[in-house]
């Protein structure tokens, strides 16, 4: 195989590889690729002058372009309560679209006997404790408990459902949080951020099924059962 033949093999493997990354950022890092095996096709083997500019012509644009999201992410800074949001609200998203979701909500701080949600009525706020604990109750018992690291109305917010039960803070508290008229039509004008949420609430609702049957087993077993 010669090497001009070769070049053109490598550089439509490239385009392949590009048209089937799902990520930006790959995608042209490897258009850039293929347009720097295009260049040295066309300088060192064929001396085609048109296709030589074109091809550096492309690839200065997706470097341009991979150089200006690089600093982009870098300009991108968390703070400790918002890296928090992202792990367990929208891992895996990059940090401009995590950035983006975290813009749309507030951070407030709330004290004693402050209520997030409660039982039998819908829940307006989804809520990412930071500090503090708030306690959980139900037919005006206690349940459950939420501590820092804790997402509170995921179960209900965008569904539009009643709260399966209170959630009164315990003490002073700080959290994130964003209203459920806003949050319902973002997540669905925004798929890749509607995934990461749906699949940070079944990992919140497995964790908190998983604390309620350690406390059941704990205080030996449901009431009345046989």
């Amino acid at each position: 195989m010669s090497a001009v033949t070769l070049s053109i093999a490598l550089g439509y493997a490239l385009l392949i590889a590009a048209a089937l990354a799902s990520r930006l950022g790959v995608m042209r890092l490897l258009v850039a690729a293929a347009a720097a095996v295009l260049l040295a096709r066309s300088v060192l083997l064929t001396h085609d002058r048109a296709t030589a500019i074109g091809a550096g012509l492309l690839l200065a644009v997706c470097l341009l372009l991979l150089a200006r999201g690089l600093y982009e992410r870098r300009a991108l800074r968390f703070s400790d309560d918002e890296q928090g949001v992202i792990d367990h609200l929208v891992t895996g998203l990059s940090q401009a679209r995590a950035r983006h979701l975290i813009d749309q909500g507030l951070w407030l701080t709330g004290k004693a006997g402050d209520v997030l949600t409660r039982e039998g009525e819908p829940v307006e706020q989804l809520y990412y404790l930071a500090e503090g604990e708030a306690r959980v109750t139900s037919g005006g018992r206690q349940v459950g408990l939420c501590r820092p690291g804790d997402l509170v109305g995921e179960l209900t917010v965008l569904s539009g459902e009643r709260a399966s039960a209170t959630v009164t803070l315990s003490g002073p508290a700080r959290f994130w949080c964003a209203g459920a008229d806003m949050l319902r039509p973002y997540v669905e004008a925004h798929e890749d951020i509607r995934r990461a949420i749906d699949h940070s609430f079944a990992a919140a609702l497995k964790a908190k099924l998983r604390a309620s049957n350690r406390a059941i087993a704990e205080a030996g077993g449901v009431p009345g059962a046989d």
